[in-house]
């Protein structure tokens, strides 16, 4: 499983970004909340259609589950069009990937 956060920074402590779309980096982990991999954003800035160009970016990433604050109602259309499950979070990024992995695993007992 690999989870991508929405992040303010490159760290895994890094604050979650307040726009999904538009977030500087994506910070991408495993299910054991080790960092794999962290990805700049090509859509952060610029004109519309940024949902869309992230959640091909993160799909082609093999990405399951997005962690962010705020998102465009295309954002989270164009993520389960692609089988993504989005979750709404504050805090800091690893933290909330350790709190969606304990939910999860709640979810398979």
């Amino acid at each position: 499983m690999k989870i991508a956060v929405a992040a303010v920074g490159k760290d895994p402590i890094s604050e979650i970004s307040p726009r999904s779309g538009r977030s500087k980096f994506y910070l991408i982990f495993d299910d054991r909340v080790n960092l794999l991999e962290v990805l700049s954003n090509p859509f952060s800035r610029g004109g519309g259609g940024a949902g869309f160009g992230v959640a091909k970016m993160l799909a082609d990433k093999k990405v399951d589950i997005v962690i962010g604050n705020q998102k465009g109602e295309h954002f989270e259309e164009a993520l389960q069009a692609r089988g993504i499950e989005y979750y709404q979070m504050t805090g800091a990024a690893k933290d909330a990937v350790a709190l969606i992995l304990g939910t999860e695993k709640k979810k398979e007992a």
